[in-house]
């Protein structure tokens, strides 16, 4: 399967490290910020009285912003840069997790979350462009991989931090800790270079944009540029990546914003009762032991067998095993089950960066992933509640037979992608 992570990182240059850690670290704490939220949801529903449906809408409202900002924030990438963008997209989000602690009600709350998903879209694709356009292409696929692994790094973090920092000082702390990542753009304003291939682009085009001199024609030329997307060249690709992300995502969201709640209820209410403490355990370990080799695993497994087979694989294992784990009663089966499910059903979002960097140009790459990555985002947005809802009705364990059927629904738009390994970025 070639070489491994460290090799990885000692074949490349200084300024190819550094953008892979910015990337990986903006990603890791967009994860910390983003799931806060979940890991405080069961206190959240107490104290601000919200009920399962409720609750559900509130995430469904960042994910709807988070697709919207990743279409937002591509834009500005493509026009002022990869770093700068990756900067904007870090403070918003940030800012905005500490703006959710100071909410007294329902409303505010809902406000908060709503722009922090506007930075959490930003994020993800700024930075897989930034280092798929820094990396050489026999090494862009496990570089991306090891980007999308650091979710998982993130997200438990966040379940350290958010199970003794509620605890101690309640859910508000959890949420005043979230500012920590706007820190990040200090260092990357002083060490992270710009891509290349982004600034040469961008020369080409400056005479051209001079000669016109209309800012009112620059900006038709990149409408233009985007509606490209919907051409004869790019539509079939970008509507079958679309449709996998977004079935894939609305399994994963449906799914990872119940499991906390899920595990910490009390039997009685549906859940699996293990209270704070043991939902926290639970999670660091479907993280670090589940979610961290399934991200990092896809890149080298994307290599050896190819792009569209790794989706295949990843996204039909997941499909099955979900029902195993909504079924599961034992601690030692949750955690088993948990862990292959966290592995195959996140570790496939690793090849959304490297297949969508692959298929498009760099005039047109930001917001290409943008749209294809963060505009399913958007339209997984029901996720939440729609699992929240049935849960309410049926069950959670009921209503995590959905996800399953999300995965496998992304299993038959994977058949759909065109095989992309090899391919030098243009």
């Amino acid at each position: 399967m070639g070489i491994g992570p460290i090799q990885l990182i000692r074949q490349a240059t200084p300024a190819q490290r550094r953008t892979l850690l910015a990337a990986a670290l903006g990603w890791a704490l967009d994860a910390f910020d983003a799931m806060l939220y979940t890991l405080v949801l069961a206190l959240l529903m107490r104290d601000l009285g919200m009920s399962k449906t409720t609750a559900g809408l509130l995430s469904t409202l960042t994910l709807l912003a988070s697709g919207l900002g990743g279409v937002l924030f591509g834009f500005v990438a493509d026009r002022v840069g990869r770093k700068r963008a990756l900067m904007s997209s870090i403070l918003t989000y940030s800012i905005c997790s500490f703006a959710s602690g100071l909410a007294t009600s329902i409303a505010m709350l809902a406000a908060a979350r709503f722009v922090l998903g506007l930075g959490m879209g930003g994020e993800w694709n700024t930075g897989a462009a930034l280092v798929a356009e820094t990396w050489p292409t026999e090494l862009r696929a496990k570089a991306i991989a090891i980007v999308q692994s650091s979710w998982a790094v993130g997200f438990a973090a966040a379940a350290l931090v958010a199970g003794p920092v509620a605890r101690y000082f309640g859910w508000r702390a959890v949420f005043f800790i979230g500012i920590l990542p706007a820190f990040l753009t200090l260092w990357m304003q002083r060490d992270v270079p710009e891509s290349e291939m982004w600034q040469k682009r961008t020369k080409e085009k400056a005479p051209h944009l001079q000669k016109c001199g209309d800012v009112g024609e620059n900006q038709a030329g990149s409408a233009s540029e985007f509606s490209a997307l919907f051409g004869p060249d790019f539509l079939r690709p970008t509507f079958a990546l679309l449709f996998f992300n977004f079935f894939s995502l609305f399994a994963w969201w449906g799914l990872f914003t119940w499991i906390p709640p899920y595990l910490s209820l009390p039997t009685s209410q549906g859940g699996r009762g293990f209270g704070v403490v043991g939902t926290t355990t639970l999670l660091v370990i479907l993280n670090l032991l589940g979610m961290l080799p399934g991200y990092a695993s896809f890149g080298w497994i994307a290599d050896l067998v190819g792009r569209r087979n790794a989706f295949l694989l990843y996204s039909l294992i997941a499909a099955l095993l979900i029902p195993l784990y909504a079924e599961a009663r034992r601690p030692e089966v949750l955690v088993i089950m948990g862990t292959l499910v966290a592995f195959f059903g996140t570790g496939l979002f690793s090849g959304s960066g490297i297949i969508g960097s692959e298929l498009f140009p760099t005039s047109l790459r930001a917001r290409a992933l943008g749209f294809t990555y963060n505009g399913a985002r958007a339209m997984s947005s029901v996720a939440p509640l729609v699992i929240g809802r049935i849960g309410q009705l049926k069950g959670l364990g009921a209503a995590f037979y959905l996800c399953a059927a999300g995965y496998l629904l992304a299993a038959l738009l994977a058949t759909r992608l065109p095989e992309t390994r090899g391919t030098e970025l243009t």
